[in-house]
């Protein structure tokens, strides 16, 4: 096998010409089977095509290749191995956006795609992405961070070569971005060569983070380490300070021991074809200096990444991740989980929140709608005493006590915003665009479709539907079989057959001794059942001679006690309750009669009207509390409302302050509730979310709840009517009574017939001697002649009588 080392000066713009003729010539003229290199990604491309078409092998450890033909073989990882471990730590300190600055190059398209769907894994924005020219100027540089600092996101991930990103960093720290808020990481592409950068490119790199294949310090590692330094400090001893070699040094290495292995292997000669040694290379497997040397579809496998902190003289080892373990501090012990401490630009320990929605850096201008006629959920006033405006309501404090939860402190204040811009859909444009330099928005915004274009919104906050409030009239045409309303039907059905049958038991148990329970058989019928329905009004004048039956009637009539209190209670629930009716009942009435309906004024809610049919003509708009008041009473009759739709939170408010006379009915309609605006993509939408899910807040809210709504339950009932079919006894209230009747009952009756049985044993017994001897009697008769019509046989067994029917 011949072999060639050509070193040579090429210029940028022409050195993949060069690449290419002087691969060609040693292909064709001193017939070469196997290149290694290039080391650029664009010089890569050139050769790759070049060595498929003469069937040569190309080994490049160039990370950011993206050629893909059979003869190319990549010696060093993806680069795009890295968008895992990158995403991860972003998770790791919650920061939910980040901005990518890359070098201007088509080959950078595989990190950037696999870096946008890994952070989409834990829900983290790519906001955005800047291509910089490798020849990029120090005004162009500082134009684009410019622009970059008045975004909200601070992290930013750099992916360039080290010249471009020293260049990045160090305009970086002109124009303040290398402060206290700031997080860099950088790709392998720094790290990996880290050790090697000059005391320069080190001082404007300063709390970065980057990450770079972990080599395992074996021993065969130290000694090449040591031996190769050594004579690099022989070569040059003007030299004092001999860095460690890069990783992509240790790649050049591992690349020339894989080929010579693979010659080996394969017996290769001048004239073995290129298929063979390709063939010998993907199964050449070794321990290399950078770990397990392995090919899988000519691609060096990777898994195992160390994360370093740039700071002070060099980079220091804060941990280390795995796809299967994620984020560890020691080898030696993986699970202790997490990074060690990271020392961030500015020489600040605290993680930084990763964002900063205040372009001036200092506080959150939070835009609130002046609103009147709705004080309870926002209300701004003007305080003349502070020459200041006042904003409370349960809006307001349920955004205060949300920042509160946060993990950080967020400084903020309130800026009314008149009326004058028009509709929410008109304020929601002040964050969206920016204008007035607003940072968010605070107030009664419902969350909708086509204003989650503009914004991004917090989780809703509020009771989420649409529903109705309607006046209740008196109701006074009470139905005649409104007395048996107060049981339901399975109730009564109950009630009737525990009388039927604690009569019957009260009969067996009285009528051998009772003379009152004894005479014809309607007349013992007439008796039984009085006595039982006597109970209910505790009037019976039968006098019981059984301690059984007298047991058995006390538990009746203490269940009958029972009952009676409670239907008496709910008939007279229901003959004053009732009259007070809702004026309509659905929205079905509401359309059939041509009612008029109230709808908030510039709200979202007319539109939904006008899908469920209403005219646009029977449709009245109202602006305040007092106006629903008011339009509600006087009714579609006389220039008010029928009904008047909202959103469940302003319903609330008016029924709190207006709690009798209205009432809350009908359906509830799905909308998306209130939520808080902030600009789309904004970071601290993730952490209130989080902030809503803590059980501390969960309390809070229903305290805020019941601050600015009070108890609507208590109010519902005072104004609802209440339906009597709803509100009649079921038989699942009474169902233990029932049971405790029953059982006693039952125990009794099993007592009373044990007792009998006890003395009537010996007739009982002579009677059950007989009719077994009449019975073998019978069967000897049966097997001597022929089958005839049946016989009847009477048997005297004592007092009891047996007749038997023989065939």
């Amino acid at each position: 096998m011949a072999t060639a080392s050509c070193e040579h000066k090429k210029q940028p713009s022409v050195s993949f010409v060069l690449a290419d003729l002087l691969a060609n010539d040693l292909i064709t003229n001193d017939q070469v089977q196997a290149i290694i290199g290039p080391h650029t990604s664009t010089e890569s491309e050139f050769i790759a095509y070049l060595g498929n078409h003469t069937h040569t092998p190309i080994l490049s450890f160039a990370e950011t290749s993206a050629v893909d033909v059979p003869f190319f073989l990549h010696t060093a990882p993806s680069d795009s191995n890295q968008a895992a471990p990158i995403a991860a730590i972003l998770d790791a300190f919650n920061w939910r956006a980040a901005v990518v600055l890359h070098q201007n190059s088509p080959y950078v398209a595989s990190i950037l795609l696999d870096l946008v769907y890994a952070t989409q894994g834990y829900n983290i924005r790519i906001m955005d992405r800047v291509a910089l020219p490798i020849d990029a100027t120090q005004d162009y540089l500082d134009n684009v961070l410019r622009n970059l600092k008045e975004m909200p996101t601070r992290v930013f991930i750099v992916h360039m070569l080290p010249d471009l990103a020293s260049n990045v960093l160090r305009q970086a720290n002109v124009v303040g971005m290398m402060s206290d808020g700031y997080v860099w990481i950088a790709t392998t592409s720094i790290g990996s060569v880290v050790d090697s950068l000059s005391s320069d490119m080190i001082d404007k790199m300063q709390g970065v983070v980057t990450l770079r294949p972990y080599v395992r310090e074996t021993g065969h590692v130290m000694k090449f380490i040591s031996r190769l330094k050594a004579r690099f400090w022989m070569e040059n001893r003007s030299i004092d300070n001999v860095h460690n070699p890069s990783v992509p040094l240790l790649w050049v290495y591992d690349t020339a021991w894989a080929l010579a292995t693979a010659v080996n292997l394969a017996k290769v000669t001048s004239s073995t074809p290129g298929t063979t040694l390709l063939g010998a290379l993907l199964n050449t497997t070794f321990e290399a200096l950078t770990g397990r040397f392995r090919l899988v579809n000519g691609q060096l496998q990777l898994s195992e990444f160390e994360i370093v902190n740039i700071i002070g003289k060099g980079a220091r080892t804060v941990g280390f991740w795995t796809p299967e373990s994620g984020f560890f501090k020691n080898l030696k012990n993986i699970s202790e989980k997490g990074l060690k401490q990271i020392i961030w630009p500015g020489d600040v320990a605290i993680a930084p929140k990763g964002w900063n929605l205040s372009p001036n850096g200092q506080f959150l201008r939070i835009a609130v709608p002046s609103k009147h006629g709705f004080p309870q959920i926002v209300d701004v006033s003007y305080s003349p005493t502070t020459n200041n405006y006042v904003v409370k309501g349960y809006c307001i404090d349920v955004f205060d006590m949300l920042m509160k939860n946060l993990h950080y402190p967020v400084a903020y204040q309130y800026e009314p915003i008149g009326n004058s811009l028009g509709n929410y859909d008109s304020l929601l444009n002040l964050v969206h665009e920016k204008l007035h330099k607003v940072d968010a928005m605070v107030g009664d915004t419902t969350i909708t479709v086509s204003r989650m274009n503009k914004v991004s919104f917090t989780m809703p906050f509020t009771e989420v539907g649409l529903s109705m409030v309607v006046a209740m009239k008196k109701e006074t045409n009470w139905s005649m079989w409104i007395f048996l309303r107060p049981l339901s039907t399975t109730l009564w059905i109950a009630s009737l057959a525990f009388f039927f049958f604690t009569g019957f038991v009260v009969w067996v148990l009285e009528h051998r001794i009772n003379p009152e329970f004894r005479g014809t058989p309607w007349q013992q019928f007439g008796v039984t059942f009085y006595f039982a329905f006597s109970t209910l009004v505790f009037s019976h004048k039968e006098k019981l001679e059984s301690n059984l039956s007298r047991f058995v009637v006390i538990i009746w009539v203490f269940v009958v006690l029972i009952l009676t209190s409670s239907y008496t209670a709910s008939l007279t629930s229901m003959l004053t309750v009732q009259q007070l009716q809702p004026a309509a009942a659905s929205v079905q009435d509401l359309l059939r009669y041509g009612n008029y309906v109230g709808y908030q004024k510039g709200s979202t809610v007319v539109r939904w009207l006008e899908e469920m049919g209403f005219q646009k003509e029977n449709l009245r708009a109202y602006a305040s509390l007092e106006e629903y008041d008011d339009a509600l009473r006087r009714g579609s009759e006389n220039g008010g409302v029928s009904a008047v739709f909202d959103e469940i939170p302003y319903l609330k408010a008016f029924l709190s302050k207006y709690c009798q006379g209205y009432t809350m009915v009908g359906p509830t309609y799905r909308l998306g509730g209130f939520g808080f605006a902030f600009p789309i993509g904004s970071p601290i939408v993730h952490d209130i979310w989080q902030a809503f899910m803590l059980p501390s807040v969960q309390e809070e809210m229903a305290r805020i709840d019941r601050k600015w709504f009070g108890d609507t339950q208590t109010c519902e009932g005072k104004s609802s009517g209440v339906d009597s079919s709803s509100s009649s006894l079921g038989f699942s209230s009474f169902s233990r009574l029932f049971f405790i009747s029953g059982i006693t009952s039952g125990l009794a009756l099993l007592v009373h017939l044990a007792i009998l049985a006890y003395q009537k044993h010996d007739e009982l017994r002579a009677a059950v001697a007989g009719i077994i001897r009449a019975a073998s009697q019978r069967m000897c008769l049966l097997l001597q002649r022929p089958r005839s019509e049946p016989e009847v046989d009477v048997l005297h067994g004592g007092d009891t009588v047996w007749i038997l029917f023989i065939y």
